[in-house]
């Protein structure tokens, strides 16, 4: 639609977005912005101790809960000064994205400068028709989770690039394989591991109530596995319809290492590619042999590879990505002639690390922000005191469950942990739950669905200033703005349409689980 002087009328909902992309971006350089919000948390805990603000509800420590009041802390004082200071090194090296970025990058830096991933992109255009582009974005991402948080570092700016491929926007592609693994994190047609995590979690929880109640690690399975379906849905309908359309004609530079021809790939390259595929065939093998063995190094100590405690497996899955792109990116090197002895394989490993400037300066100012807020027990605070409103009310049990999804969104501003978040709600809530005669497992599929559908507009999530980095390789201008703008429809439609599933979940009385009801039986 176009007004009288022929220029395009802007239709209100991208108004909308631009206006909150437009405040956004006002804001600093995300650098300086967490910087900010890091000071902000140090004089707000300050003003919040010395009022007093606290709040009691009953948390787990350890395997056992206890009535606990939690008071704001301030970082003006003399512990907290010297906590700000003596903590700031260990701040930044415990950053959970630091080490996972870095050492993921080593192996795909590899492969990015050996023309691997260039080449497999060719391939992928060549194969792939354009119609199923996003829906296979999408789906990985979801499917990702099963590696945990592997899926930040390594499909996100892949999804761009292969978006870019195609002659598509790379910030589609980005918001697209974004909104898979992380507003999808909870989705999955196998059991990742969130799932033993928080059920161990739930397992506690329960024990309040009945001692012998068991809470399945596959608790959620059914519910999730249609969920997988749901969030490609959904999000590839996002992508084509609204993202993709509002975001403008990419115009940006082409960068040095990307090749423009993606419409041929030479012989060299499809004999690179063979060779790269025989080798990441070869190391897939030989890790799940050594996965076989009952006493396998990869299991943990009761013999298991995904539940609890955590196995070599699940602890070691990033380096496993990043040798899966290292061996065969060597092998494409050395095939085509772009890495010819190790002296090229180790500058191609040192480039990728200089690249990643920008991300360590983030890091270091967001990881303060983020400690900050959990010394000062804002966020504990702000969890509990909700909880202990929502706990009094007294509904059905479809308007609960709607209202505690909401609710379990709205605390995902706040704290971006899981299971951090869980270890403070499922003590209030699973235990209510049962005496309604609603399951544990029933309690932990709200949460989850909540939980998920904002991890993608919020700051607080612990992989958002990773994404910032990501954006502004194509748009340098991207900040928190530009994220926020472009994940909210995102976010809205995954939080509206995932929670009328569950209704109708609800309403059809069906199993959410393997060997899993809705209901309690003991009442």
């Amino acid at each position: 639609m176009s007004n009288r002087s022929g220029e395009k009328k802007i239709s209100l909902y991208n108004r909308w977005l631009n206006g909150i992309e437009a405040v956004g971006n006002k804001l600093p350089h995300p650098i300086a912005l967490f910087a900010l919000l890091a000071l902000l948390i140090v004089i707000i805990s300050a003003v919040c101790a010395a009022m007093g603000v606290s709040a009691t509800g009953e948390l787990i420590s350890g395997d056992e809960l206890k009535e606990t009041t939690v008071t704001a802390v301030s970082l003006l004082t003399k512990d907290g000064l010297a906590y700000i200071f003596s903590k700031a090194v260990s701040n930044f090296t415990s950053y959970a994205p630091l080490g996972m970025v870095l050492v993921a990058m080593l192996g795909v830096g590899v492969a990015e400068q050996s023309g691997l991933i260039n080449a497999l992109l060719k391939q992928t255009v060549k194969v792939t028709p354009k119609a199923f582009i996003t829906p296979v974005v999408v789906f990985l991402g979801v499917m990702s989770n099963i590696a945990s948080d592997a899926g930040y570092v390594v499909l996100i700016p892949l999804g761009a690039m292969v978006f870019r491929a195609y002659g598509r926007h790379p910030m589609a592609g980005l918001a697209a394989a974004f909104c898979g693994v992380s507003g999808g994190f909870s989705a999955n047609l196998l059991v990742g591991t969130l799932d033993p995590l928080l059920a161990g979690i739930s397992q506690t929880a329960a024990s309040i109530i009945d001692p012998n109640y068991h809470v399945a690690v596959m608790g959620n399975y059914y519910f999730m596995c249609a969920s997988t379906f749901l969030i490609t849905i959904l999000g590839t309908i996002i992508t084509d319809k609204l993202v993709e359309p509002r975001l403008e004609a990419f115009g940006g530079e082409l960068l040095a290492d990307e090749d423009t021809s993606l419409t041929t790939i030479t012989p060299e390259e499809k004999k690179g590619l063979k060779r790269a595929g025989i080798v990441a065939l070869i190391f897939v093998l030989v890790i799940v042999a050594a996965c076989i063995p009952q006493n396998s190094f990869f299991r943990n100590a009761n013999g298991s590879l995904l539940g609890r405690p955590a196995s070599p497996l699940i602890d070691g899955v990033v380096v496993l990505i990043a040798l899966l792109f290292f061996f065969p990116a060597v092998a494409f090197g050395k095939t085509v002639g772009t890495l010819k002895d190790h002296r090229e394989v180790c500058n191609a490993m040192s480039k990728s690390m200089a690249a990643m400037g920008s991300f360590l300066a983030l890091a270091f100012v967001s990881s303060q922000f983020i400690q900050y807020f959990n010394y000062t027990k804002l966020g504990t605070i702000i969890a509990l005191n909700g909880a202990n409103f929502l706990r009094e009310a007294k509904v059905g049990l479809i308007p609960l469950m709607v209202i505690f999804v909401l609710f379990s969104a709205f605390m995902n501003l706040f704290m971006g942990s899981a299971s951090a978040k869980w270890n403070i709600l499922a003590p209030v809530f699973v235990p209510m739950f049962m005496l309604l005669g609603y399951s544990p497992e029933l309690c932990q599929l709200a949460y989850r669905i909540g939980d998920s559908s904002t991890n993608i507009i919020t700051p607080m999530m612990t992989y958002f200033a990773v994404i910032v980095v990501f954006a502004q390789r194509y748009d340098k201008k991207a900040g928190i703005g530009t994220i926020t703008a472009t994940m909210l429809p995102y976010s809205i439609c995954f939080l509206f349409f995932w929670t009328i599933m569950l209704v109708i979940w609800l309403s059809l009385g069906l199993p959410i689980g393997v060997d899993t009801g809705l209901f309690y039986p003991a009442v």
